[in-house]
């Protein structure tokens, strides 16, 4: 039974011998020998963003010419010219005034101006009297570049043609211009443009 107790006693102190002892790896590196550490990579800093370039605001009264041709088919291309910024999103519509047919069409400004259609039917258009409206579209939806200039809500526009927007979102500008087209349109005594076919 004495013979039993001490292996028991061996085991024991062989395996607490064992758990203090270390690696030689370890034992080689020495209370005076520092473990070796990971070298960190040097942290750069962040390149500084670059500086956007102060653009001036528009400071101009709006200004909008259209000028409309009839084609051989009888469908309406509407020409017009600006001078807001280029890419400035604009909307242009045609509405037939006696039936309330409306078509329209989203186009940018490019050079000073900007080309919308053909507008009508395949049938081509019928005589009688229409609205061509070119309206400058909510600051919310031109590009980053146009709002620069002309401000998140277009504040920065002005002029006769400037009025604050249906949907309170800011200003907008509007030109409307009305057309006749048909044989009828020579009795009229209106102001409007007589549309011939080309």
């Amino acid at each position: 039974m004495q013979a039993r107790f001490r292996a028991i006693g061996i085991g024991v102190v062989l395996m607490w011998l064992a758990g203090c002892g270390g690696s030689e790896e370890e034992m080689a590196n020495g209370p005076d020998d520092p473990a070796p550490v990971a070298e960190m990579a040097e942290e750069t800093p962040d390149p500084a963003p670059e500086p956007t370039p102060e653009v001036a605001p528009f400071d101009e009264p709006v200004t909008i010419d259209l000028a409309s041709r009839l084609g051989s088919d009888r469908r309406l291309t509407v020409e017009g010219e600006t001078n807001l910024p280029a890419d400035t999103r604009l909307q242009v519509l045609v509405e037939r005034e006696l039936s309330g047919v409306r078509w329209r069409e989203r186009v940018s400004v490019a050079e000073g101006g900007f080309v919308a259609g053909p507008f009508g039917p395949g049938s081509g258009l019928p005589d009688g009297d229409y609205l061509v409206v070119v309206e400058v579209q909510e600051g919310s939806v031109q590009p980053a570049e146009v709002r620069a200039r002309l401000g998140d809500g277009n504040q920065h526009l002005q002029g006769p043609l400037v009025a604050q927007s249906r949907h309170g979102l800011g200003q907008v500008a509007r030109y409307t211009k009305r057309f006749l087209i048909g044989d009828e349109t020579r009795r009229t005594q209106d102001r409007v443009d007589v549309m011939e076919i080309e």
